[in-house]
């Protein structure tokens, strides 16, 4: 099947699919760039598929990459209302896979970086059940006062962090924590040490104990 998302997959070896990580990029990159962080987590996932799809527009500063949402405009009204186009496009999408592979949402894990993780915070929360779990690194709550009302699930979090981010500055984690928790959200956060606006080692081998336990209990 072809998705409505330009889409990298990874099938697991034997091809007996039970569970699926769905990979959302951040700000300028593609399905490609995110896939990189399963490179040693498919013998610890098996009958895992890993799904990183491409943004549905082309990035505005990099005609390479993609984005889910523009940041054309330094305007929060704007920002939001591109997001939640993007949410729409990610739900298609989400049905797409669970229709495929015949997969309902306890068997399916979202991450994202960046702009893939606050597209990840809000599909988990805007959900008609909880997905599995939730798995951000350097990201943040678009607009907390838009999604407080939108709330229909509490998929469990883990949340990911720099403290030397300097794209999107560490207390963003402590803000998200705060307001997901004040909405009694499942929430674990992790602040790496040294650490700027990417995905090193420890975030990955942290994020991937996370997704299996839940997957797996």
């Amino acid at each position: 099947m072809k998705f409505s998302l330009d889409t990298k997959i990874i099938k697991p070896e034997n091809n007996n699919i039970k569970n699926a990580v769905i990979l959302l990029h951040g700000y300028g990159g593609d399905g490609n760039d995110i896939s990189a962080v399963t490179l040693n987590w498919k013998r610890f996932l098996p009958e895992t598929i890993f799904l990183c799809p491409n943004g549905h527009e082309t990035c505005s500063i990099n005609s390479n990459g993609f984005q889910w949402f523009s940041l054309d405009k330094d305007d929060p009204a704007y920002i939001l209302e591109e997001s939640i186009k993007a949410e729409k496009k990610l739900n298609y999408f989400i049905n797409e896979i669970k229709s495929e592979y015949k997969l309902n949402n306890s068997k399916i894990c979202i991450l994202g970086f960046s702009q893939g993780c606050m597209m990840s915070i809000n599909l988990g929360l805007i959900a008609d059940e909880n997905f599995n779990c939730i798995v951000g690194f350097s990201g943040k709550i678009i607009d907390k006062e838009n999604i407080s009302n939108r709330i229909k699930s509490k998929t469990k979090m883990l949340l990911i962090h720099g403290d030397q981010d300097d794209i999107v500055p560490p207390n963003r984690l402590l803000e998200a924590q705060d307001f997901l928790m004040r909405n009694k959200v499942n929430i674990e956060t992790k602040m790496i040490k040294n650490c700027g606006h990417h995905i090193p080692i420890e975030a990955s081998s942290i994020a991937l104990n996370y997704i299996k336990e839940n997957l797996y209990i």
